[in-house]
């Protein structure tokens, strides 16, 4: 067992935006595995690409700032405002991003295995650029 410190995990983070597999790494630090996947502790600015978990649920705990998360559920696209102090749990398989308001600071409890598409609907990722990472 180890403790973590997320302000020094956070030093030298900038918050900018995210839109490559490397500018991720760069601002979600990996601080321990769990389960089947991993905790992260980062920032950013903007809109994050389209991604989905196929393998488990994703939990996300606002630690500064606002993001807006869109989630495209069987009956349609859900929006729902994250404030510092609170979090939200992304079903498995459900694609998703998160629109930073205009920044955030975030734990994030992910699985290991991750699709991310910049497409403009994801659920046509086959006809789309799409790429498979962990996030």
């Amino acid at each position: 067992m180890k403790a973590h410190d997320l302000a020094q995990a956070l030093a030298g983070v900038a918050s900018g935006e995210v839109t490559t597999a490397e500018e991720d790494a760069a601002a979600f630090p990996r601080l321990a595995s769990f389960g089947a996947g991993a905790i992260y502790v980062g920032r950013f600015s903007g809109q994050s690409p389209w991604e989905r978990h196929a393998d488990a649920d994703e939990l996300l705990h606002v630690l500064e700032g606002k993001v807006e998360i869109t989630v495209l559920a069987p009956g349609g696209a859900r929006h729902v405002s994250v404030a510092a102090g609170s979090i939200i749990v992304v079903p498995r398989g459900l694609w998703h991003r998160q629109h930073a308001q205009p920044s955030v600071t975030l734990l994030a409890v992910t699985p290991d295995t991750s699709e991310i598409s910049v497409a403009d609907d994801p659920r046509q990722w086959r006809s789309r650029p799409c790429r498979t990472a962990p996030v």
